[in-house]
């Protein structure tokens, strides 16, 4: 499960938690949900629940077969940090992601207050990088627990972007993201508001990556803004797997 991946900014996804409740305005289309009617109307043995919030705790030691190294994004279709995850669980998760020093682990999540509650009780290997999901100016007080997270990198993933976010927190931030949305209810997204965040971003020297303008399809409409793509990402330590 999830050895390849279409998102641009990852290299394989890591499902040992599968559905997911909505919060925010953000989750309104959310592509995991449409994804997983798919998969269980074609009667996926992981999707037997539908979008209903289920542990796959076979899963767990996944990332350790894997033994060249990657970019994983934890949880592309669930939130990690959501309130029906038993905090011994995510214990496990973040065991798994020490013991595979060779992958870079990505997790987001828009459940920060849970995150900020439980960060001290959890180990943050230099491999783990965790991030929240932005949608609005609304949404900025995400950020502020991230701030709190002692990861080596943190980042905000700001997809869909559905409004303006003029003064966007970037302090002990190391990477944004931002996106359109996707998909037959999209909501639109405007280029100065991608813009506004880029040159924020510019300013106070964090790395930005422009995934997608959306669309009908996440590739509708390109990823150029101003005439090229926006790929910067913090570097990755990389390290060999273990041999044998």
């Amino acid at each position: 499960m999830g050895d390849q991946t279409g998102i641009e900014w990852t290299d394989a996804t890591w499902n040992p938690v599968t559905g997911c409740t909505k919060v925010s305005p953000g989750c309104k289309n959310c592509y995991a949900e449409r994804l997983a009617a798919r998969l269980h109307a074609m009667h996926n043995p992981r999707y037997r629940n539908g979008f209903k919030l289920t542990l796959h705790p076979d899963l767990l030691s996944l990332p350790l077969r894997w033994r060249r190294p990657r970019m994983i994004f934890v949880n592309s279709m669930s939130d990690l940090f959501h309130e029906a995850v038993p905090a011994e669980y995510i214990w496990q998760v973040f065991a798994v992601m020490g013991q595979a020093p060779w992958h870079t682990f990505q997790i987001l999540t828009k459940r920060s207050k849970r995150l900020r509650q439980l960060a001290s009780g959890l180990s943050w290997p230099s491999n783990v990088w965790q991030g929240v999901s932005v949608e609005s100016s609304r949404y900025t007080a995400r950020i502020d627990d991230l701030r709190e997270i002692p990861a080596a990198v943190r980042f905000i993933s700001i997809e869909p972007l559905l409004g303006p976010i003029p003064a966007l927190p970037l302090d002990n931030i190391h990477w944004v993201i931002v996106g359109g949305e996707s998909g037959p209810r999209r909501r639109p997204v405007e280029a100065g508001w991608v813009r506004e965040i880029r040159d924020q971003c510019l300013t106070a020297d964090v790395r930005f990556f422009f995934k997608q303008w959306g669309g009908r399809t996440p590739k509708s409409r390109g990823r150029l803004l101003d005439g090229r793509t926006w790929d910067d990402m913090p570097a990755r330590s990389p390290r060999a797997a273990p041999v044998g």
